[in-house]
């Protein structure tokens, strides 16, 4: 529609279009907003593929078949934890990695679009305070991994970070609030596309105001779209980077950009790899990776039967032991190559509870229960796309413990992600040949030491370390543990 219809031609269409989709309540305040709000609403309305809706609305119930996939499904192929320990294999895979990365071949890709409402945090999740002692947040945690990754390696390595409309606008002012964290123009924000949600019950799209429709982010899998929209892609490119190292924004436990599973997944010609830890129950929420023919695939933890989580594999051991923690390796020609997939990937289907505007009684509704069904595209849904897939195993307490509960969780909260990240730095020290009686609260900002051989470089063996102490970028700082230094907020 354009602007040269009249206003009457105009409402008279929407109308009618909206009535073959039973969605006439989205003009239902039309006669209280004005020609700005009018004109923002039918925009909005423009953007809706209508069809798409109710086809996945209708489809929501549906279950992929996973019986047929299993049953013809092997342990995926790629390095485990005993390969891992044969030290020839993982140095020619860390001198590889090493190449890479001195080589300006490799970038990374941070998925930030969710805010940490979960954990009572109205702000983006990226900003969340998570230090042990320094509060940093999970940008400044990652800003400084990535920093010291390209220090190391004596090339800058560029960041692509995506939001969502809610966190875009926010997430900008915090990183220039900050000064980029020092990553200057190696930064690239980019924002992700949203979908419309609808009332679980009737199908019909909620709205967020009179004037504007409840939209979500459309899932990590709108990251191939969005980065392709947004030229990040192409100027990657045209820079000479090959290989992207994707992560999401609440694992800071993550080693970023780890030379030896970049090496790996180039070793074996891949064109996306998939970082994957062992599964401690056969109904861990996690994606479970297994291999069909020659490629990988990713079956969702929501999407498998109890009957089938536990089924073994032909050689007697548990079929579904690899657990995806969405950290991947992806060529960047392999997304060039595959762009037309961008909307053609499935949307999977989560049910919500959303805050929502209610036309009838024009009033804001808090609801007590899940009522919104949300679509949402995955990132894993590419894998089987990619040739020589492979996944490689890590280990859960070096790489994985994801910010996603409020505190008084059984796990996966504020306190229990400061624990194994405390825990971490413990490890690093001992390794490094230093001590650590009663184990006490350490953090080690990345720009004092990546890992234990750097650590080893700057203490003297023997140190002891008995109270909370956080290492900053300058050495060691005895804090407080009750109130941790201050960082950046």
């Amino acid at each position: 529609m354009t602007r040269i219809m009249r206003e009457s031609d105009r409402r008279e269409y929407w109308t009618r279009r909206l009535r073959e989709y039973d969605q006439g309540h989205l003009l239902a305040a039309w006669d209280d907003l004005s020609p700005d709000r009018r004109e923002a609403l039918l925009e909005s309305l423009q953007a809706v593929d209508f069809d798409l809706i109710r086809r996945l609305y209708e489809n929501r119930g549906y279950k992929p078949e996973i019986g047929d996939l299993l049953r013809n499904a092997t342990s995926p192929r790629g390095p485990r934890l005993s390969d891992r320990a044969d030290a020839a294999r993982r140095r020619a895979a860390v001198e590889c990695g090493e190449e890479a990365l001195r080589g300006g071949r490799a970038a990374c890709v941070l998925v930030a679009g969710g805010q940490g409402s979960r954990l009572g945090f109205e702000h983006p999740k990226g900003m969340f305070p998570i230090g042990p002692l320094s509060r940093h947040s999970l940008f400044q945690i990652f800003a400084e991994k990535i920093l010291a990754r390209g220090k190391r390696y004596g090339r800058r390595l560029p960041l692509a970070l995506m939001t969502s409309p809610l966190t875009h606008a926010e997430t900008v002012d915090y990183f220039e609030r900050h000064e980029r964290f020092g990553l200057g123009d190696d930064l690239h924000i980019f924002c992700q596309g949203t979908m419309p949600a609808v009332d679980a019950t009737t199908g019909r799209i909620l709205m967020a105001r009179p004037d504007a429709l409840a939209l979500s982010p459309d899932g990590h899998g709108g990251m191939l779209a969005a980065i392709h929209r947004s030229g990040v892609l192409e100027r990657f490119r045209q820079e000479g980077v090959r290989h992207l190292f994707y992560f999401q924004v609440d694992n800071p436990l993550l080693d970023v950009a780890d030379p030896e599973f970049i090496g790996w997944h180039i070793l074996a010609g891949s064109e996306m790899s998939t970082l994957v830890i062992a599964k401690q129950t056969p109904l861990d929420k996690v994606g479970n990776v297994v291999q069909v023919g020659d490629r990988l695939h990713v079956v969702e933890y929501s999407d498998l039967p109890q009957d089938l989580a536990v089924r073994p594999g032909l050689d007697g051991k548990p079929l579904l032991w690899a657990g995806s923690i969405g950290v991947h390796v992806m060529e960047v020609d392999f997304l060039a190559r595959v762009a037309d997939l961008a909307e053609a990937l499935p949307f999977h289907v989560a049910l919500k509870k959303m805050t929502y505007y209610d036309p009838e009684t024009r009033t804001i509704v808090e609801p007590e229960t899940a009522n919104a069904v949300k679509f949402e595209r995955f990132i894993f849904d590419l894998i089987p796309h990619a040739e020589n897939a492979i996944v490689i195993e890590a280990a859960e307490n070096d790489q994985f413990a994801p910010l996603k509960n409020a505190p008084g969780a059984a796990r996966d909260t504020p306190e229990y992600v400061r624990d194994r990240m405390a825990a971490k730095c413990r490890r690093l020290l001992r390794e490094a040949g230093c001590e650590t009686p009663g184990d006490p609260i350490v953090e080690i900002s990345p720009l004092f030491a990546l890992d234990s051989w750097e650590l080893s470089q700057r203490l003297p063996r023997g140190t002891r370390i008995a109270s909370p102490t956080y290492f900053g970028p300058e050495g060691p700082i005895a804090v407080d543990a009750a109130g941790g230094t201050q960082g950046a907020g």
